[in-house]
């Protein structure tokens, strides 16, 4: 049943990339428990802290040239601050003139959800609605 949950909150949006409005009304189907932010925590090691780093701060030691990582710690969220919102960034990746891409396919989108989990477990919390 919850993988069923996912793949209706990842297609509700999938086809219309860009769609802010489509994406900030995606509902996170995975439940932040402590399993989940661990399972984030981990899956964030080993996809983005290359990038953005151990800390999440944005200094990644491997991090393209020129494309400056955004901290996922601060109350600053460019391409918007909901559960969807950032799971569809994670999945599709920023737009083209910055380096990050999508991981869509790359990884099961339940460990999308719980990275967003963990990123929600240290950085700013959900927008209020």
């Amino acid at each position: 049943m919850a993988s069923a949950a996912i793949l209706f909150a990842f297609t509700a949006y999938a086809h219309t990339p860009g769609d802010d409005a489509a994406a900030r009304a995606v509902r996170n189907p995975v439940a932040a428990t402590p399993a989940s932010v661990t399972a984030g925590a981990g899956a964030y090691k080993k996809y983005c802290a290359f990038c953005h780093g151990v800390d999440a701060k944005g200094d990644g030691p491997l991090a393209p040239k020129g494309s400056n990582p955004p901290s996922l710690v601060d109350a600053t969220w460019t391409y918007g601050s909901t559960d969807g919102e950032i799971f569809h960034l994670i999945a599709t990746g920023t737009p083209s003139k910055t380096a990050m891409i999508g991981f869509k396919g790359k990884m099961p989108d339940a460990d999308l959800w719980n990275i967003v989990n963990y990123l929600r477990s240290i950085g700013p919390k959900p927008a209020a609605r």
